[in-house]
């Protein structure tokens, strides 16, 4: 696909998630909240990487906090590279990061085995369509290579699309949770 009918996908995309968070009331959210608990269960002990909301993305910090184990946030090192991730806590004192995003003021290295994405836009095949710099994708494949990750895909239903166009490059989706429900790609 293009990169011109990709900026296109991607428009279209950030207004629906807009007009989805708009939409959303906290039943919404605490749905969401409750099936990413859920799906994080199994998870229990393990790792886990969340994300800090910017814009319009749907927040998973208060299913974070509840995690029984370590949290960590990532880190924008550097464009076109992996993320890096901090541990997090609720209460840690946080400093802005790129793209507006709060990371950690300081806090240890840590690598997730489970990690919850944000996304634009994903389809029920597992694949999403984020803001175009790759940092999912390059760090999934890194982290993949050296043993199994879970990527959990959290968003509002309405963020749905038919089909996310994709390139060899991009990194599926274990699953996907939305309010409505928790999606096992084929």
């Amino acid at each position: 696909m293009s990169e011109d009918a990709k900026a296109l996908t991607r428009k279209a995309a950030f207004a629906a998630r807009k007009l989805a968070h708009a939409r959303s009331q906290s039943g919404a959210h605490s749905a969401a909240t409750e099936r990413l608990l859920a799906a994080l269960l199994p998870h229990a002990g393990q790792p886990l990487a969340g994300y800090m909301p910017i814009r319009t993305e749907i927040d998973p910090r208060p299913a974070m906090a509840r995690h029984p184990g370590p949290v960590g946030v990532p880190v924008i090192v550097a464009e076109a590279h992996p993320l890096v991730f901090r541990l997090w806590s609720p209460d840690c004192p946080m400093i802005p990061g790129a793209f507006g995003a709060p990371i950690p003021e300081t806090g240890r290295p840590m690598t997730p085995q489970v990690l919850i994405v944000p996304m634009l836009a994903f389809d029920r095949r597992g694949f999403r369509l984020g803001y175009g710099g790759g940092f999912y994708d390059r760090t999934l494949e890194r982290l993949r290579a050296r043993g199994p990750v879970t990527a959990i895909g959290f968003a509002f239903a309405d963020q749905e699309i038919g089909t996310v166009p994709t390139e060899t490059t991009d990194q599926p989706l274990d699953l996907i949770v939305t309010e409505r429900e928790t999606i096992r790609p084929a």
